[in-house]
């Protein structure tokens, strides 16, 4: 894949890239391996001020950085312009807290003195998707390099000016050289800096195959790794929820990121008793959607964000069909210029579909209906993935039911499943390992160091 920028609303080329030859590569790791090893003791309050420093430019230039964003990947511009503004938020979450949550925890012990110490491990790669082009490296990046790490920065390859403006606030904000870098480079040369011993650690936010891949490389070189891979969410709605906003909030869930988000909800699961009126509504609202222009302000849904998804999701939902399952609208690519997909509700999904199987990255909504809460439960969990999970109960057994039963990551009660800076932010199963945001994601990327000290007798 070509590393360039193509506007997905038209499909025209906008700007190529070179990928850096193998000595570029070289000499950007060397620069972090250096950078780190000064930077690694500078304190939390110097790395506070230059993160804060970030967060103030990405919060000054917040419509210019969405505009890039819709730009790049199609994303509606208002939710590229909030998109700038929470990396604002994360940075600064972690400039001001990561001293907190990075203090020696003392033990007590019979020794004089015992407690653990967190330290920096060195250069980390990360490796990142698309479809939140600034929140995923950001979330990622603020930790790590909060925690004394430096970072290399592998970007998807139609992201490309998205990544060297990332690495631009990085300079500006006083960092010193080489402790956050872009690399523009393709997959394959993804190993190649992993095999690399001054890249100690890596980060990845994508598929299931990246992350084999990825998984791999690391394993056979004992690297630690983070990977926050696909979902096939449920949004569970049981009798006792508000129905009107249980599917307002659905179709938002559904075709956030114009349906491309790992935590979009997926699979729709409504009690038997609901389930009619849940669908009629539900159907209702995805063919009411703005479907056009993402720099138009009022446009709902915009273009995915390469054509081999819509070609790929075009796919899935026709074997989808011929499995037996029904759309009870959209179905297909709408006919116009772009990467555009209509509004798709399916019912009756087969086992043997993709749409049950699969993690369907588009504005594609399965609905099953459940005969009680085990049954959503079962539904639920009958997946390979274990991401996120939306509850909709004011029951309080059917609510801790689930968040005890339903095997994931994350169960939001009464909301859409979200990520904030102060909660952990993964999943379970073939969601992958590991946890970005929270105390448990700046703690990924350090040595967590014992410490006894016995005084001399």
């Amino acid at each position: 894949m070509p590393i360039a920028t193509i506007n997905p609303a038209t499909g025209e080329l906008l700007k190529k890239f070179e990928p850096l030859s193998d000595a570029q590569i070289d000499a950007r790791i060397e620069m972090a391996s250096r950078a780190f090893s000064s930077y690694r003791y500078t304190s939390f309050a110097e790395r506070g001020r230059w993160m804060t420093r970030v967060a103030e430019f990405l919060e000054a230039e917040k419509e210019a950085c969405g505009r890039l964003m819709t730009l790049e990947m199609g994303k509606p511009i208002r939710a590229a312009v909030d998109e700038a503004a929470k990396c604002a938020w994360a940075s600064r979450h972690y400039a001001e807290h990561a001293q907190q949550l990075l203090a020696d925890e003392v033990v007590p012990t019979a020794a004089t003195r015992s407690f653990v110490r967190y330290q920096p491990l060195g250069v980390v790669l990360a490796v990142m998707p698309w479809n939140f082009p600034f929140w995923q490296v950001l979330r990622a990046a603020a930790p790590a390099i909060m925690a004394g790490n430096v970072m290399l920065l592998k970007h998807a390859s139609n992201v490309p000016q998205c990544a060297l403006k990332i690495e631009e606030l990085f300079q500006r904000a006083g960092f010193p050289p080489g402790v956050f870098q872009t690399l523009l480079i393709g997959s394959q040369q993804v190993e190649r800096v992993l095999a690399d011993p001054r890249v100690v650690a890596a980060t990845l936010t994508g598929s299931e195959g990246a992350g084999i891949q990825v998984g791999t490389a690391a394993a056979k070189r004992i690297k630690k790794v983070v990977l926050e891979l696909g979902g096939s969410d449920p949004f569970i709605v049981m009798p006792s929820a508000d129905l009107e906003q249980a599917v307002t909030t659905g179709v938002k869930a559904r075709i956030q990121n114009n349906g491309q988000s790992c935590i979009a909800a997926k699979r729709f699961i409504v009690a038997a008793p609901i389930a009619d009126e849940f669908e009629r509504l539900f159907v209702q609202k995805m063919q009411s959607l703005k479907i056009g222009d993402p720099f138009d302000e009022t446009t709902e849904l915009g273009p995915l964000a390469m054509p081999d998804g819509v070609t790929g999701l075009e796919e899935d939902v026709r074997k989808t069909l011929e499995a037996g399952a029904r759309a009870l609208t959209g179905g297909k690519r709408i006919d116009r210029p772009g990467n555009f997909f209509a509004p798709t509700v399916l019912v009756d999904v087969p086992q043997n579909s993709p749409a049950y199987c699969e993690e369907f990255f588009g504005p594609v909504a399965s609905l099953f209906r459940a005969k009680n809460v085990e049954d959503a439960i079962r539904i639920a969990n009958d997946s390979r993935f274990g991401l996120g999970a939306s509850v909709w109960t004011n029951d309080d057994r059917e609510r801790d039911r689930m968040i005890n039963e339903i095997e994931t990551g994350m169960v939001f009660v009464n909301r859409m499943v979200a990520s904030d800076p102060r909660l952990p932010f993964g999943g379970v199963k073939q969601s992958g390992h590991g946890r970005e945001l929270g105390v448990h994601g700046i703690r990924e990327f350090v040595d967590i160091k014992t410490v006894w000290i016995q005084a001399a007798s």
